[in-house]
């Protein structure tokens, strides 16, 4: 016999949260393993476009933060060949050298004391999306945690290896977790690896939707408080670990070589 059918929407959601905290418990993975899956995940949901783009996470010391090498695509990148580098670029673990491009992260991880992981690519839609100077609109329900958490970036500041491209970058994402940059790509970041992976595979989600909506008739609007609601839902930790460890299943079927040993997911 049902005993939940006359409860309150809250009190489900309030159970439902609370069983999630239960059942989705803190990883064993390592920073190192976490990013290399990331680049795999990544890579197999469209992030693919060369060498361009950058995957980043903080150190464990103040102003470090671990990168892919350049050169490696996506697909190479191992727990193993992944770098340790400082704001200045220089390499404390590893060999090769990182994306002079990543520049910019030093100045978000600065400006943003919440952001633990920084992504930014290339991908096919978000950049065709790119192209024609307009926002993401969040109109489905499965692309509302980037509702009211994605900047535009309008003006294309060149190729982003310079100070004054981290400046840019990082007054137009401002307190959010996205940015769309026009002619350019889309930036993700999280306060974990499992929320930013999340987000970048969603981000080049809802730019496909939105091209093939547009390409149909008229985007309709979601209901604010509705989209609200379901950004916040769908925005919690457990729920991006949720996501990261099916992610990373799949991943590692594909890539078994990108980390080292067997993991527990």
């Amino acid at each position: 016999m049902a005993n939940t059918l006359q409860d309150s929407k809250d009190v489900l959601v309030d159970r439902a949260a609370r069983q999630m905290d239960r059942h989705f418990g803190d990883s064993t993975l390592t920073t190192r393993q976490k990013l290399a899956l990331t680049c795999r995940i990544a890579y197999d949901g469209g992030h693919d476009s060369g060498l361009a783009g950058q995957i980043s996470s903080r150190g464990r010391e103040p102003g470090t933060y671990y990168t892919q090498r350049l050169g490696l695509g996506f697909d190479e990148i191992t727990e193993d060949n992944l770098l340790l580098v400082n704001e200045d670029l220089e390499v404390l673990e590893g060999t090769g050298m990182p994306n002079p491009a990543n520049r910019f992260h030093s100045w978000i991880y600065r400006a943003r004391p919440d952001v633990n992981c920084v992504i930014h690519t290339h991908p096919l839609h978000t950049a065709a999306l790119a192209m024609l100077e307009v926002p993401l609109v969040v109109s489905h329900m499965d692309t509302t945690p980037l509702y009211d958490d994605c900047a535009f970036l309008k003006d294309w500041p060149g190729v982003p290896v310079g100070n004054e491209e981290g400046e840019i970058i990082t007054a137009a994402l401002g307190d959010k977790r996205a940015v769309l940059l026009a002619h350019h790509g889309q930036l993700v970041t999280g306060s974990t690896i499992e929320e930013a992976c999340t987000l970048a595979l969603l981000i080049e989600r809802a730019a496909r939707l939105q091209l093939l909506a547009m390409s149909a008739g008229t985007i309709q609007p979601l209901d604010p408080a509705l989209a609200r609601e379901a950004h916040d839902w769908t925005s919690t930790d457990r729920r991006s670990r949720a996501n990261f460890a099916y992610y990373a299943r799949k991943a590692l079927r594909t890539h078994p070589d990108c980390v080292n040993g067997q993991v527990d997911l």
